[in-house]
């Protein structure tokens, strides 16, 4: 069977335009990650070790162990979203003019932009990467209210609420979303707090994913497994944009990935950490498949409970749960090397990922699609 035959085959062209679209987005990436070092060493874009946690209390433990890591190269999250980007320019401008100069039909199919599924998730990325680029800026001058600089938590959480408040008015109002899928169960109409729970699931999501980013590589790769898994879900629920949207994501993470990994040449900073868990909500949400997320990326539940939990204990009770928190520190305090902390953390969210992406697919209903 020959390509041309090849293309007349729908599943198998939706199939290559998620894959071509994930590498693709691999290459693109792996070949500006060098570009975007140099100028980031170059201009001396590092980190500074945070000196106190979120309740103001003087940082021992984490600050000693991870000393060596100041001045290492941050906001490196920039290089997804704007890989992304470039994908859904060469998608939805390049690719066709190719097509029609080559009589391929197949590369004009790999444009991915599409209102119904991508511009939203799209414009929280971009939204969500421009927020926290100025959060990492003030961090590495020193500039702002926090100590040693940046926007203070209730400036960032106010900010975020803000673009969670925007996509739930758009889902409720514009969309006519109200419903919620509970899987092998079915739709339950909700009416409007289906406004508060999509504000949570993005807060839930962009907030861990921030508390997650501590170690080399941990959260680029529970991200890049994530949305692996709803390319996957976006596939099976004929969102072929969606998909490939998600496969552009989770091929940029990898090459990311390539540079994060211990010892990390960059670091992906609240202008990856915060877009990405922000964008990943979104994502949950235009599926219908805010039960899985939860499932998926079970490591942040984990993840922020384990600050609540401390943070809770000290103020009332005067003690630490934990060594330190997140809990990904505490092992660390116990004696666990960071690649090991990392690598078992990747291990975790896969599996908990392929019970999530089982629990979306079985249990699909046909939602508000």
């Amino acid at each position: 069977m020959g390509f041309a035959q090849i293309q007349q085959i729908p599943v198998v062209v939706d199939i290559l335009k998620v894959l071509v679209t994930g590498f693709t987005a691999f290459v693109v990436a792996f070949l500006l990650a060098p570009v975007m070092t140099h100028f980031l060493y170059k201009y001396k874009i590092g980190i500074k070790i945070k000196q106190n946690s979120v309740d103001g209390e003087k940082l021992t433990f984490v600050n000693e162990l991870h000393k060596n890591k100041s001045g290492t190269p941050t906001m490196g999250g920039i290089l997804i979203w704007v890989v992304v980007l470039i994908m859904i320019f060469l998608s939805h401008y390049l690719f066709p003019i190719i097509a029609k100069w080559t009589n391929t039909n197949f590369i004009a199919r790999l444009d991915f932009l599409s209102r119904s599924q991508t511009w939203l998730p799209l414009f929280t990325l971009v939204t969500a990467g421009i927020l926290g680029l100025f959060d990492d800026w003030m961090s590495i001058r020193g500039i702002g209210s926090n100590k040693g600089g940046g926007m203070r938590f209730i400036m960032r959480f106010g900010w975020l609420i803000l673009i969670a408040a925007l996509g739930a008015w758009w889902f409720y109002f514009k969309l006519n979303w109200n419903s919620i899928h509970i899987p092998a169960m079915g739709n339950f109409e909700i009416g409007w707090w289906y406004i508060p729970l999509f504000i949570f699931v993005i807060l839930f999501s962009a907030i861990s994913s921030n508390e997650t980013d501590g170690l080399d590589g941990l959260n680029a790769g529970v991200l890049s497994i994530a949305f692996s898994s709803f390319a996957f879900i976006s596939f099976f629920h004929n969102k072929m944009n969606l998909a490939a949207f998600c496969a552009a994501i989770a091929g940029a993470l990898l090459a990311f990935l390539w540079f994060n990994i211990h010892p990390a040449r960059f670091f992906m900073g609240d202008t990856g950490a915060i877009a990405l868990g922000t964008t990943l909500g979104v994502v949950a949400m235009l599926t219908n498949s805010a039960i899985a997320l939860f499932v998926i990326v079970f490591i942040y539940i984990i993840e922020s409970g384990s600050v609540v939990i401390q943070l809770t204990s000290k103020k009332f009770f005067k003690r630490k749960v934990f060594l330190a928190a997140p809990i990904h520190h505490h092992f660390e305090a116990l004696g666990w090397p960071e690649t090991k902390v990392t690598m078992r953390a990747w291990i975790f969210t896969m599996v908990t990922a392929m019970i999530g992406v089982i629990i979306a697919v079985l249990g699909m209903g046909r939602g508000n699609f």
